[in-house]
């Protein structure tokens, strides 16, 4: 009887020891996963929460990132990092050349709401049908040194393909904090789109501000399409699976707070690496939606609201 008291025990001190190693993993899987989304958000945040524009093909500027990264690691061997660096003032143009666009026909003319959102709708199917006619619908993937290596500290494991982009994340994040926080056009750009008139007597163009602003939302996504492109490959229309996510970021943050963005990237990626560990991953998709039901249904303003 003493005997299998000892065995019961034993099983169970393993058991215990298994479920933490496996909780400790989690959560670190959702810190890295966090900063990521925390890249690929910061874009959204600036245009949808501090502009006033609801850029839905954001996730799919962070695709045409991988791709880009993708054709010069394939074509090159350049590391895909370095590629998303090169490419941000290319992407950085692209975003002051489709606000005007959206400016001009929407924007000016007051009529952003229902036609804007159809006019960032059909950028993300250019992109996409654009992607799928010069790469089909093949995965894509790409090479550097870092990836496919793996740290072990004690029972945690640390994937560098998920560390790299967590390291980069949080450079990227700091400095266009820095920039919109440190800089009059940074904080112009966090107060357009509470007070025009306030920055026209400050003889600072609203246009213009806002301008400056989606630029740099979508240079953010050259980099974070790189970030995705290490992590996993991509196929063009994977990034409907980010539109949940990143609005979800956005209202649980509390719109334009970049702060806020990195606390609900962080609380998102170790929820859905809590559900994928635990409860398998073809329920992680479903964990964005839930809490933005939940931030929506019981604190709208979200986290770092007013």
């Amino acid at each position: 009887m003493q005997c299998r008291d000892d065995i019961s025990f034993q099983q169970w001190g393993g058991f215990s020891l298994f479920s933490i190693d496996l909780l400790i993993n989690a959560i670190v899987a959702g810190v890295m996963l966090g900063g990521f989304y925390a890249a690929v958000s910061l874009g959204l945040t600036v245009a949808f929460g501090q502009l006033d524009v609801v850029n839905i093909a954001h996730p799919a500027f962070v695709i045409l990132g991988s791709y880009v990264a993708y054709m010069c690691n394939d074509l090159w061997g350049f590391d895909p990092i370095l590629v998303g660096l090169v490419f941000t003032p290319v992407f950085f143009f692209i975003g002051i050349g489709v606000y005007r666009i959206y400016y001009e026909s929407f924007e000016r003319k007051d009529d952003e709401a229902l036609r804007g959102l159809a006019f960032f709708f059909g950028v993300m199917f250019i992109i996409e049908v654009g992607l799928i006619m010069a790469y089909g619908v093949d995965f894509r993937s790409v090479h550097a040194s870092y990836i496919g290596q793996n740290w072990q500290i004690g029972p945690i494991g640390i994937p560098t393909r998920m560390f790299v982009p967590f390291c980069v994340s949080m450079i990227m994040f700091g400095a266009v904090y820095l920039y919109l926080s440190r800089t009059f056009n940074g904080r112009a750009i966090m107060a357009v789109a509470q007070d025009r008139l306030a920055l026209q007597l400050m003889a600072a163009d609203p246009v213009k501000i806002k301008q400056l602003g989606f630029g740099i939302g979508i240079g953010t996504a050259a980099i974070a399409g790189a970030l995705l492109i290490i992590i996993i490959p991509v196929e063009p229309s994977i990034g409907r699976l980010y539109i949940g996510q990143v609005f979800a970021i956005a209202v649980l943050a509390g719109l334009g707070s970049i702060p806020g963005t990195l606390v609900a990237a962080f609380i998102l990626g170790i929820a859905e690496s809590f559900v994928a560990t635990f409860y398998g991953p073809s329920w992680s998709p479903a964990v964005a939606f839930g809490i933005l039901l939940l931030a929506l249904a019981f604190r709208p303003q979200g986290l770092f609201g007013r």
